[in-house]
């Protein structure tokens, strides 16, 4: 599959990019490469072959879920206006 300068200038008039005709025709190259590299790798045979959701088959080192920090609720809600059974009472926005 290649596109051809016309179709370059398409392109350009749907992004809204203004673009010379030497620009075009680098455009048109380049665009061409990167289809010629797509079409490699669309013809590899890659029958039996598992599909992979990363390049390397390794496990995340995670550390043990334990608690860090003291619990410093009771200080906190002490400065607190308005508190109830642990809770921030505020006061009601929305009738």
């Amino acid at each position: 599959m290649s596109i051809n300068l016309e179709q370059v200038g398409r392109i350009a008039r749907l992004a809204h990019i203004e673009i010379s005709p030497t620009e075009a025709a680098q455009t048109n190259q380049l665009l061409n490469g990167i289809l010629g590299l797509i079409e490699q790798l669309q013809s590899v045979d890659t029958t039996g072959i598992a599909p992979m959701a990363h390049a390397q088959d390794v496990a995340q080192r995670l550390r043990e879920d334990g608690v860090t920090e003291k619990d410093q609720r009771e200080s906190f809600q002490a400065v607190a206006p308005e508190t109830e059974a642990g809770l921030y009472l505020v006061p009601r926005v929305i009738e």
